[in-house]
């Protein structure tokens, strides 16, 4: 029995001395950014791009809405004002609201201030220029979605064009087996631009097709309020006297 014991031992201590077998080497797998990083030139500027588009997603979220256009409170103290024909302080209340209508308000006031005699085909005249122009504006700045939206493939067509000539000229070079590894990367790069292009150029037309229709909400609604603005001055024409008419603003203000 004490031999036995003694040759269990004698076998456990040489296993413990009997190094392990090592583990082969498995090669390392690229990570996302890694590909990114080996996609080429093109990668940095499809990232610089797809950084402006979520900065103006965020921004748009922000300014494109109904309360930075057209608000409730300034156009419920807006009418009341001009029911009471208290120009001055419409006037007031315009300069310190930021909205698109106060702006086109305060420069049909502006006119009619410094210009007593002028009729009211003049003053539309004014809100429909000024009206116009915020149009514009809003337009103009959901455009620049439309163009990321179309450059990001062209950088990404661009990228793949790149990839396509490096795996050809590894086609053409004499590396005996490295020139599949050569070819590889070509196409990898290729395709990932590729992809990266239209990864940014899809979502960015589809924000702009959002922000267009609610463009054109909003300009409808400050249309409606322009015209609203316009029947109350309206009424204040019509109220008129022809001995009155030179100086009505004048004496009001």
């Amino acid at each position: 029995m004490n031999n036995l014991f003694a040759l269990s031992a004698g076998f456990a201590s040489f296993l413990a001395q009997t190094p392990a077998p090592l583990a082969p080497d498995l090669p390392r797998t690229k990570s996302i950014l890694d590909t990114l990083i080996a996609a080429g030139p093109v990668m940095g500027a499809l990232f610089a791009l797809s950084v402006l588009f979520v900065m103006l997603v965020i921004v748009y979220l922000m300014t494109i809405r109904r309360g930075a256009v057209v608000s409730s409170g300034y156009m419920s103290t807006a009418d009341a004002l001009l029911r009471k024909r208290d120009y001055l302080g419409l006037l007031a209340v315009s300069n310190r609201h930021g909205e698109a209508i106060a702006r086109v308000v305060q420069k049909m006031l502006d006119f009619t201030t410094k210009n007593p005699s002028a009729d009211f085909q003049q003053v539309r005249e004014i809100a429909e220029t000024e009206g116009t122009r915020v149009a514009s504006s809003l337009n103009n700045r959901v455009i620049f979605l439309a163009d990321i939206g179309m450059i990001a493939p062209m950088l990404g067509l661009l990228g793949t064009v790149f990839g396509i000539i490096k795996s050809f000229g590894a086609l053409g070079a004499e590396l005996g087996t490295a020139r599949y590894t050569q070819l590889s990367s070509g196409v990898s790069q290729a395709l990932v631009n590729t992809a990266a292009g239209l990864a940014i150029g899809i979502p960015a037309m589809i924000f702009y097709a959002f922000f267009r229709g609610r463009v054109q909400k909003i300009i409808s609604e400050l249309e409606s309020a322009v015209t609203h603005v316009l029947a109350l001055l309206s009424l204040q024409y019509n109220k008129r006297t022809p001995e009155r008419t030179p100086v009505l603003l004048e004496d009001e203000f």
